[in-house]
């Protein structure tokens, strides 16, 4: 059931409805975990099965660890560890083994060990890769970072079943983020929803951008740049450079997009999502656009990942050990492809570069450079995330950096609704919101979005890219 469809019109209008008449009463968080089920129940009914057993795994490991006598650490150690294996056991059995499978095939084929059999394609009902359930990377993550901040004392059990579950499938952005921690969002289902005038105006307002992002952006610029990478032998360096630079676009259009749709709904129902894109392309540096781009990820990754390795606290080397290792898990996070694991480490390496050169030798870019260079640096590492295979992806970068561009084929107005976008996000870094909020652009904005979705909606475009992580 994506946003931008018709189906989802008709959902959202009976779920507004409702629980605008259930908001002040118990029967409120049943009916909208009722609903989030309805919402990834449309994916595919089998997906429910996967969500309520993570579910319950959680709600009754917080409660074990809660019946340990106090001091006993290795015992909440224990439920810990059921959390975590449970979890990321669930989310590599689904999204890695057949990529796991297919590499050991390869690595004994080269050495002419031939002992491993490829499973048939029916090994599993439905399918392997229809088994894939849409959104596990972001529901897993945020219902295991319940069970790690309650083992650190971060938060208070949650004694309802309903009111965790609902925290873990809160449809709005269920499937694709931003990743909201129990600590921020679970709270907002304890008291009644206070929903004003303001905060639909406000909640429709975001939706809005984001369909706009969604059809008139994204999708539009996905026309050009599915045929490149399609068949990238039959175009020219020229058309590689653009559909390259134009999928950087595509991605912040789509995902982000994305998040302001699920950030509108919520807002809608009197919820407050995280803010999860603050204008990455403008970033002075790498790690600054790690603090704009995909901010729940980031900051997940942040505190359960590299916070536990050691973050700052070791030696230089160490460090950048750590960042490394980072990145390299959020890449592969994205997807079982080594694409997804370059681009990762190609992160990775330009963090640890640039703070070599920044803390160690004190070399900086001027500001009037600084945040090309970094939207450059991007630049290539998405080549690595939109391209089939590594292979592809060297074949494009060599074009790219080896041979004469030739003549862009590419439409006029894509280039020139990304660079109008760009000028209005400089405009917006500096400080001019407020005027650009009250001026006609606005309001044109708004009124275009609005057209797509009563006249687009269900005909213009698929689902959005991150669904596949």
């Amino acid at each position: 059931m994506l946003f931008h469809t018709w189906t989802f019109a008709v959902f959202f209008a009976v779920t507004w409805t409702v629980f605008i008449w259930l908001k002040s009463t118990r029967f409120s968080n049943i009916w909208l975990l009722i609903v989030s089920y309805v919402f990834y129940g449309w994916w595919h009914p089998y997906y429910l099965i996967l969500i309520l057993f993570s579910t319950l795994v959680d709600y009754g490991v917080v409660r074990a660890m809660d019946r340990c006598t106090p001091g006993s650490r290795w015992s909440r150690r224990f439920w810990l560890y059921v959390s975590l294996v449970n979890n990321l056991g669930t989310l590599a059995f689904f999204k890695y083994a057949g990529f796991i499978v297919a590499n050991i095939n390869s690595l004994l084929g080269l050495l002419s060990l031939n002992l491993v059999v490829p499973p048939p394609q029916d090994w599993m009902p439905f399918g392997w890769d229809y088994l894939l359930p849409v959104g596990i990377s972001f529901y897993t993550f945020q219902s295991m970072s319940y069970t790690i901040d309650y083992y650190r004392g971060h938060l208070p059990m949650e004694k309802s079943f309903v009111r965790f579950a609902t925290y873990v499938a809160f449809f709005p952005q269920l499937v694709a983020g931003p990743i909201e921690r129990a600590s921020r969002l679970l709270p907002q289902f304890h008291s009644p929803r206070s929903i004003r005038l303001p905060d639909i105006y406000s909640g429709a307002w975001l939706f809005l951008v984001g369909l706009f992002k969604k059809l008139a952006l994204a999708n539009y610029l996905g026309i050009f740049i599915e045929q490149v990478f399609a068949f990238p032998d039959d175009h020219t360096t020229a058309d590689l450079v653009s559909a390259t630079f134009l999928f950087a676009w595509q991605i912040y259009f789509d995902f982000s997009g994305y998040s302001d749709m699920a950030r509108g709904i919520a807002k809608s129902l009197g919820f407050d999502l995280c803010l999860n894109f603050n204008h990455p392309y403008m970033a002075r540096n790498i790690s600054e656009f790690w603090q704009r781009w995909h901010i729940s990820l980031s900051t997940w990754f942040r505190d359960y990942v590299y916070i536990p390795l050691g973050g700052n606290r070791v030696g230089v080397s160490r460090i950048y050990l750590n960042l490394l290792i980072t990145f390299v898990i959020s890449g592969i996070w994205h997807g079982a492809n080594w694409t997804f694991v370059a681009w990762g480490l190609w992160h990775g390496l330009g963090i640890c570069v640039t703070r070599f050169l920044s803390n160690r030798l004190d070399i900086r870019l001027p500001g009037v450079l600084s945040t090309p260079a970094v939207f450059l640096f991007s630049w290539v590492g998405w080549v690595f995330f939109r391209s089939e295979s590594l292979a592809q992806a060297g074949y494009i970068l060599r074009r790219i950096f080896t041979t004469q561009w030739g003549e862009f084929h590419v439409p006029t107005l894509m280039i020139l609704l990304v660079f109008i976008v760009w000028a209005y996000q400089c405009l917006c870094e500096m400080r001019h919101t407020r005027a650009l909020l009250q001026s006609p652009v606005t309001q044109i904005i708004l009124g275009t979005a609005m057209l797509l979705y009563l006249f687009l909606g269900s005909a213009s475009g698929g689902a959005f890219i991150y669904f596949q992580f």
